[in-house]
C-alpha cells in the first residue's frame, strides 16, 4: 500500500472509518479519555456492593479511570461498533411466550463475539501500520478493565440509556463495543449530550427481576444474565419464579425499548445462530451430557458458564414450564446428579410441579 505524503490525523480517522466498514463493524470514532465521573459514579456502585460476586470489577480501579496507565503511551482510544441481531426483535420476545423453549440471549447466539472483534480490531490496526508505519496499540473487546459504554458515549455513538446499556438513535442498543487503545494523537468525536429516553420506563417495568432499580442504576445481583452467567451460586429462590425459561442471559429490557425498532440485522455470518441455539427445547437441552454440552458450546460465549451452571439454569427453566409427563421425566433423571447445586434445582423444580398438581 503506498503511504500517505503526509500523515494528517484527520485524514487517518477518514481511513479508518472506511476500513471499519468492510471489516463488517457499523461505526467508528475516537473517545476522549475523561471518565472520572463514570469512575465515581462505578465506585459508589462498588460500594452498595451492587456487583454481586464479580469481585474482579473491584480490581484496577486506577487503570479504569486512567487510560493510559492500562496500557502505557495511550492518548487516544478508537472505539467501534458491531450489530448482532438476526432476527427482529419480536422474533426473540415470540420465544419468551413458549415456556418449553430455551430462551438465550442472542447476542450469544453465534460464534463468541470476544474472537470475532478481536480478530477485526486487529486487521484494523494491521491496515493502519500498512499504512502509516509501525505504532503502539492493544485491542479490548468486554475483556479489561475498561468503561466501554463510556468511552464508547465519550466517541459519539450514543448515549447510555436507563436499563445501563448504549442505545445509537438511528440503530438501537443490540450490538458489540470495541476498543483500540492507541499512541497516536487522533481527533476525537464529538459526546451525544442528549440523553433521549425521556420519560419512557418501558425496561424498568419490564425487568422480570426488577433488577434496573432507578433510572440508570442496575443491580446486578438481581439480572437474570448475572444470575445465570456470572454467579455460580444457587439462584435465589424468590427470583427464580420470574426467570421463566431464559437459560443464558436476558434481553427483556432492550427488546422492548422504543429504539430497537430501528436494530440492524447483523451482516456477519459469525453471529447467525449455531445447533438450532435459537428454538431449542428446553428437555433437549437438559438431557445434554458434559460431552455434548462442550461440543455444542465449543467456540460460543455460553463456554463462560460449565455444565454445572448450565443444568442448573435449566432445571430453574423446567420448574417453570407447564407440568407435563416429559418434563418431570427430564428432571427425575437428573434427581441424583453428582452437583448438589444441580440436586437442589432440579428438587425445587419438581415441588413447583407437586405444588401446581397439588
Amino acid at each position: 500500500m503506498v503511504k500517505p505524503i503526509e500523515n494528517d490525523p484527520a485524514t487517518t480517522v477518514a481511513l479508518l472509518r472506511t476500513w471499519a466498514t468492510e471489516l463488517g463493524f457499523q461505526r467508528l470514532a475516537v473517545a476522549p479519555l475523561e471518565l472520572e465521573i463514570d469512575h465515581q459514579r462505578m465506585d459508589a456502585w462498588l460500594e452498595r456492593a451492587m456487583h454481586g460476586s464479580m469481585s474482579y470489577l473491584e480490581r484496577n480501579g486506577d487503570k479504569r479511570r486512567h487510560p493510559d496507565r492500562l496500557v502505557a503511551g495511550t492518548l487516544s482510544v478508537i472505539s467501534v461498533r458491531v450489530d448482532y441481531l438476526t432476527e427482529q426483535p419480536a422474533s426473540a420476545l415470540a420465544i419468551l411466550d413458549q415456556p418449553h423453549t430455551a430462551y438465550v440471549a442472542r447476542y450469544a447466539l453465534g460464534r463468541d463475539y470476544h474472537k470475532t472483534l478481536r480478530s477485526r480490531l486487529g486487521q484494523l490496526a494491521k491496515r493502519l501500520q500498512e499504512y502509516i508505519g509501525p505504532f503502539g496499540f492493544r485491542a479490548f473487546t468486554d475483556s479489561a478493565p475498561i468503561l466501554e459504554r463510556a468511552l464508547a458515549r465519550n466517541a459519539g455513538l450514543g448515549w447510555i440509556g436507563k436499563h445501563t446499556n448504549l442505545i445509537d438513535r438511528e440503530d438501537g442498543s443490540m450490538f458489540f463495543l470495541g476498543e483500540i487503545f492507541t499512541d497516536l494523537e487522533l481527533p476525537t468525536d464529538g459526546v451525544v449530550s442528549s440523553d433521549l429516553c425521556g420519560s419512557c420506563t418501558r425496561c424498568i417495568d419490564v425487568c422480570p427481576t426488577q433488577a434496573i432499580t432507578a433510572p440508570y442504576e442496575l443491580d446486578a445481583r438481581r439480572c437474570i444474565s448475572y444470575l445465570t452467567i456470572e454467579s455460580r451460586d444457587p439462584i435465589p429462590e424468590h427470583l427464580r419464579k420470574s426467570i421463566g425459561n431464559r437459560i443464558f442471559g436476558c434481553d427483556d429490557c432492550q427488546l422492548v425499548c422504543p429504539w430497537n425498532r430501528y436494530a440492524k440485522l447483523t451482516p456477519l455470518e459469525d453471529f447467525a445462530p449455531r445447533h438450532g441455539l435459537e428454538n431449542r427445547t428446553l428437555i433437549d437441552l437438559f438431557g445434554l451430557t458434559e460431552l455434548e454440552f462442550d461440543d455444542l458450546t465449543r467456540g460460543s460465549a455460553i463456554r463462560r458458564i460449565s455444565h454445572e451452571q448450565w443444568l442448573r439454569n435449566i432445571a430453574v427453566a423446567l420448574g417453570n414450564a407447564p407440568t407435563t409427563a416429559a418434563v418431570i421425566a427430564a428432571l427425575n433423571k437428573r434427581e441424583k446428579h453428582p452437583s448438589a447445586l444441580v440436586r437442589e434445582h432440579v428438587q425445587w423444580a419438581l415441588s413447583q410441579h407437586a405444588r401446581a398438581g397439588a
